[in-house]
């Protein structure tokens, strides 16, 4: 046999050929079976729909497209015998499928069954491999947390009213699968944890809490200083819990036409429940008492009035909308405000324990000498934010003297550059 057979490219050809083989004999199979490549090559989720049409068929034209590669691979596939090839449409497909299958498992395919649904489907409990379809579809990328089946959402609720359009445009809206933040690259505290686990408990079980009433549930209020990780933990809850964010900076709402800010103030909340499930973060929560305080101006205080009605009137339970608010400033929000949130989620500066290993999981995926024991220690008062920038430093320090391993003398430049960094903004504080 050549090289060429045992590929991966044609392991990537042959386990093509494998899911539309058995997607198209298993009705039961839909668009969240197929991993993300295999949409991507039968285009399959195109225009936001999670339809899938079968037949599944698959073509030279698409392979050299999808795989980048000349006809090598695709010439090694035809040369199996339980591939067939139809010269009319320039087709291939599998003719005898337990053959085909045991020939990819030989070859090396079973770490792509482990990233296949369609696959594991078809070998679980098979001797050949040992997996779980239900483990392997868990894991699996869901269609509905796609940029295009949110867009597609988006477009279908902004296009039957010109009020959805204008709260369109005042929200930032991220589809989970565009979200780089996950639990697990972040280090939060045990009152944090709890409270994603209490929403998310809330989420498996909404029918039976509204079924009994239970409607007061998720309004979070995040309360911690600059860079403790309030924006991280709401886009990583977004990724976790498979609802989009909905951001909302409240000094982006304010309308130079001040009538109009009371109206976008219902519109973004009307278009959060249409989009449901979802979650609407609202950062920079203290404008609402800066303006409370501040300003005399009555069409103001009216928009921030219906800003606190309407989480009056929001609900994780009944309406699908997991509401967070953040703020740096808590000792500026009065009763009013206070009393509108179920829970209060604070993000302290970390303590030694916590800036290990934040230091550890930055540092995980660069070639560092470094005893993070000890920096955590030289490090106190240090945000996550400044232990990140002081990292990325360390990283260009290094790299602009041609190096990809990072020494001592590199910490020593980022914790530089971090203190620099908060001189300059005014805090004075020396951290070395």
């Amino acid at each position: 046999m050549s090289s060429q057979e045992g590929s991966s490219d044609v392991l990537g050809i042959m386990e093509i050929l494998l899911t539309a083989e058995i997607f198209n004999k298993n009705q039961d199979l839909d668009i969240n079976d197929l991993n993300p490549r295999s949409r991507k090559f039968f285009g399959a989720g195109s225009g936001g729909s999670p339809e899938v049409k079968r037949p599944l068929l698959v073509s030279e034209g698409a392979i050299r497209k999808v795989f980048d590669s000349d006809d090598a691979a695709t010439t090694a596939i035809r040369k199996n015998p339980f591939v067939g090839y139809e010269e009319f449409g320039q087709r291939l497909s599998i003719t005898s499928l337990d053959p085909a299958a045991a020939w990819f498992v030989k070859k090396g395919g079973a770490s792509l069954i482990e990233k296949n649904p369609v696959l594991a489907y078809f070998f679980e409990g098979k001797d050949s491999v040992s997996v779980s379809y239900k483990d392997v579809r868990g894991r699996n990328f869901r269609f509905e947390d796609t940029k295009e089946y949110l867009d597609a959402r988006v477009s279908r609720v902004v296009g039957e009213s010109e009020e959805m359009r204008e709260a369109r445009d005042l929200i930032i809206i991220n589809a989970p699968d565009e979200i780089e933040f996950s639990i697990d690259r972040l280090v939060c505290t045990p009152r944090q944890e709890e409270a994603i686990q209490k929403i998310g408990i809330a989420l498996e079980n909404r029918d039976f809490l509204k079924a009994r009433g239970i409607y007061e549930f998720g309004r979070l209020l995040f309360v911690g200083p600059p860079g403790t990780g309030k924006t991280s933990l709401a886009l990583a809850m977004s990724r976790e819990l498979h609802m989009p964010l909905l951001e909302v900076r409240l000094a982006m709402v304010t309308s130079q036409y001040l009538g109009e800010t009371s109206k976008n103030i219902d519109r973004i909340f009307e278009l959060a429940k249409k989009l449901s499930p979802c979650i609407l973060f609202i950062d920079e929560f203290d404008f609402v008492a800066k303006t409370r305080v501040s300003d005399d101006h009555g069409a103001m205080k009216r928009a921030v009035n219906m800003l606190l009605k309407n989480i009056d009137q929001i609900s994780f339970v009944k309406n699908g909308v997991l509401l967070i608010g953040a703020t740096n400033h808590p000792r500026l929000l009065d009763e009013a405000a206070w009393r509108r949130f179920d829970e209060i989620v604070e993000f302290p500066l970390p303590d030694e324990e916590m800036r290990r290993q934040i230091l550890e999981k930055v540092g995980s995926s660069v070639d560092c000498t470094c005893d993070f024991s000890d920096l955590a220690a030289r490090t106190e008062g240090f945000s996550g934010s400044d232990l990140r920038m002081m990292m990325k430093e360390a990283i260009i320090s290094a790299l602009m003297e041609h190096r990809r391993r990072i020494e001592p003398v590199d910490i020593e430049q980022g914790l530089l550059r971090v203190e620099e960094r908060n001189v300059i903004r005014g805090t004075g504080s020396a951290y070395v």
